[in-house]
């Protein structure tokens, strides 16, 4: 089942949040802090409650075993960008002892038909550069790379 996230859920998110920012601490330690995670309890209760930002979770028998946080974008009189309505997908995350199970494809699935249902014109998303588990699922689901982040460090 995949649902809006409630503040009850916050417990296990925060679970999820370390297991996501450990995959991204390890492929980046010079951008991410090691043992942290994303949002504090106090800006989750905030990004929970805003409809701008809808977090849902995978729920099976009552156990949250995955997120997934969206971002509602749109530039309105933008001189540069139209002002298409994107959701961003900014973070999705199966619990390390779940995954296999198609829990990520059905969170996926849910924020696709949501999107549809609400009138969006795309769903983005990004991925860091040495996630290739992530890379791999989100290019199994269809997404196409929208843009490429170059860096060079000095």
């Amino acid at each position: 089942m995949i649902r809006r996230a409630a503040e009850s859920d916050i417990p296990v998110i925060d679970k999820l949040l370390y297991q996501v920012h450990k995959i991204h601490s390890d492929i980046r330690p010079d951008l991410f802090n090691k043992g942290t995670k994303k949002y504090t309890d106090e800006e989750l209760k905030s990004i929970i409650a805003d409809d701008l930002t809808p977090v849902f979770v995978a729920e099976i028998e009552g156990r949250v075993l995955g997120y997934a946080f969206c971002i509602h974008q749109q530039h309105i009189n933008d001189n540069n960008l139209t002002d298409i309505r994107t959701l961003y997908i900014d973070d999705l995350c199966v619990d390390e002892a779940s995954r296999g199970m198609h829990v990520g494809r059905a969170l996926y699935d849910h924020v696709i038909s949501y999107a549809r249902e609400n009138g969006y014109y795309n769903v983005t998303l990004n991925v860091w550069a040495g996630n290739d588990s992530a890379m791999r699922f989100y290019e199994s689901v269809g997404l196409k790379v929208q843009k490429v982040g170059m860096e060079k460090i000095l």
